[in-house]
């Protein structure tokens, strides 16, 4: 293997966080461990910190450093960057700018093969979320590693900041939610960060609480549901559609589908209410019979009250 090669492809065994033994090294690149010695001191040359370990076989660690020395990266690796950095936007945070001038970096010491590849990959964004700034999110996700109490001005309500004790961040549709217990509330609440000033300093230390659901994500995902402490639809009902189960399948999420004949399938799904369930399922526009429970039973028969008011002329309905 050529010097230069060989050293490119030291680099990147280096880049993989781990202790590297320099008989490891040496059988990976053919060659001998003086030999990988010499090339860790042309590393250094250039500006990468490289850590020897002591012991009968020695060994290296890549260690960061004060300045971003030339990284090395696989084919696949390169395509995941670019494809990231083209697809900043959705993330929500006000990164795009940096994040395109990042990509037009990459692409140019890109070999040819690999900016075809990049190339050929396009996607239209949806319309892109609030944006999150980039010095918003550093500071609340330095509040939540470091378990300092966190203080900010939320919305454009006047009045004192909000005192919370932040336990995690979470990205959902392209926003991003803080999950913290609110100390003058009492009370666990989600706030999103795109409606968020963080105040300085951060501070003091806290002790954390366990997360009703178990963790930050889960419970942004129930309070989306209208759950309180579990992540889980708080209405759940069954019911029979007169369609094929390749007709109901794609519009069933996180609900379960079982046909039970040619053209007959059972459903079983959840809402935040029962009306909302009933809606769900007369979006199907075919017939239906409800399994249960009695709850959902009832609110169709309230529904269908209404629905015949609603039909009558204005003047009967009064």
């Amino acid at each position: 293997m050529e010097t230069t090669a060989r050293m490119l492809t030291l680099l990147s065994l280096l880049q993989v966080p781990r202790d590297w033994p320099g008989r490891t090294l040496a059988d990976r690149l053919g060659v001998t461990t003086r030999t990988v010695r010499r090339d860790v001191d042309r590393l250094r040359e250039l500006g990468y910190r490289i850590h020897a370990l002591k012991g009968p076989d020695g060994g290296y660690r890549l260690q960061a450093g004060a300045e971003l020395p030339p990284l090395r990266f696989d084919d696949e690796q390169a395509v995941a960057i670019a494809i990231a950095l083209r697809s900043a936007a959705a993330t929500g945070v006000g990164i795009e700018e940096a994040a395109q001038r990042a990509l037009a970096t990459v692409q140019q010491v890109m070999p040819s093969h690999l900016r075809h590849r990049i190339d050929g990959v396009r996607f239209e964004d949806n319309a892109p979320p609030p944006s999150v700034a980039a010095e918003v999110l550093e500071a609340v996700s330095e509040a939540v590693r470091r378990g300092m109490t966190l203080r900010f001005d939320y919305g454009e309500a006047d009045g004192p900041p909000r005192r919370t004790e932040p336990h995690g961040l979470v990205a959902q549709g392209g926003r991003w939610y803080l999950v913290a217990w609110d100390l003058d509330r009492e009370d666990w609440r989600i706030f999103r960060l795109d409606c968020l000033a963080p105040r300085r300093p951060i501070g003091p230390a806290f002790a954390s609480r366990p997360v009703p659901t178990g963790d930050p994500r889960s419970f942004v995902s129930a309070r989306f549901k209208g759950a309180t402490n579990a992540d889980a639809w708080p209405c759940v009902g069954t019911v029979e559609i007169d369609l094929p189960a390749r007709h109901v399948t794609p519009w069933i999420h996180d609900g379960e589908v079982e046909p039970i004949g040619p053209g007959s399938t059972r459903v079983r799904t959840g809402s935040w209410s029962w009306t909302g369930l009933l809606a769900s399922i007369l979006r199907f526009d075919a017939a239906f019979r409800i399994v249960g429970p009695e709850e959902l039973i009832v609110a169709a028969q309230r529904m269908e009250r209404r629905v015949r008011e609603a039909s009558l002329p204005a003047s009967e309905s009064r």
